[in-house]
């Protein structure tokens, strides 16, 4: 049954975020808000926790997933971040933007997309993610808190703990986060795609 903390949504209690860490390095699967909506998320190095996560949203390996991460600097470690790219990132981040970019060696080859070797990544402006991120200190592998069928991402902790109490290891709760996912845009070609347009405001011509 899933463990329930209820956070601050600006000023997250330490004990809990470390304790929210700790579930997570032991292989827990988690549900934690996000500045665009609540979203799902474990270990990235943790492959039955990785399991979990695929079958909870119904992926197959040719869905990315994301890897959330605090900052640039942790985003070019596991990402070909080349100038040009950097400086939209730079631009764009923290904010609801994922980002599609081939990966580097330093990532497990079974959490890519099968066939593109590219994953999906993101820095998020909320202080709950930034505080687990920075107390695990490392990324987070998550996707969005949405089950198949549903037409729109949980909004409600209490809601996501009521339906998938025997599913997660921990539900977050700092309050709604909203029902709009991120924008997503494909850096991996020579100009940027968005895949899918969300919260996020689409970068301004020449960013």
């Amino acid at each position: 049954m899933a463990q329930y903390f209820a956070v601050h949504p600006t000023h997250p209690q330490h004990r809990l975020i470390a304790r929210a860490a700790g579930i997570v390095r032991d292989g827990g699967l988690i549900a934690y808000p996000t500045d665009s909506c609540y979203a799902f998320g474990c270990r990235t190095g943790d492959k039955d926790a990785m399991t979990r996560l695929r079958r909870l949203r119904g992926f197959d390996e040719r869905h990315h997933l994301t890897l959330m991460c605090r900052d640039l600097s942790e985003v070019a470690i596991h990402a070909r971040v080349d100038n040009a790219r950097f400086r939209l990132l730079k631009a764009l981040t923290p904010g609801s933007y994922t980002f599609i970019l081939e990966a580097t060696r330093e990532l497990p080859r079974r959490i890519l997309h099968v066939r593109r070797k590219t994953i999906g990544l993101r820095v998020p402006d909320h202080p709950v993610a930034h505080a687990l991120l920075a107390e695990l200190d490392e990324p987070l592998l998550s996707a969005t808190a949405i089950l198949p069928g549903m037409q729109a991402p949980f909004s409600d902790a209490q809601d996501i703990r009521e339906r998938l109490e025997h599913q997660l290891d921990l539900v977050l709760d700092s309050g709604p986060c909203g029902t709009v996912p991120t924008t997503i845009i494909d850096l991996t070609g020579e100009e940027a795609l968005i895949v899918r347009s969300g919260k996020g405001k689409p970068p301004a011509a020449g960013s």
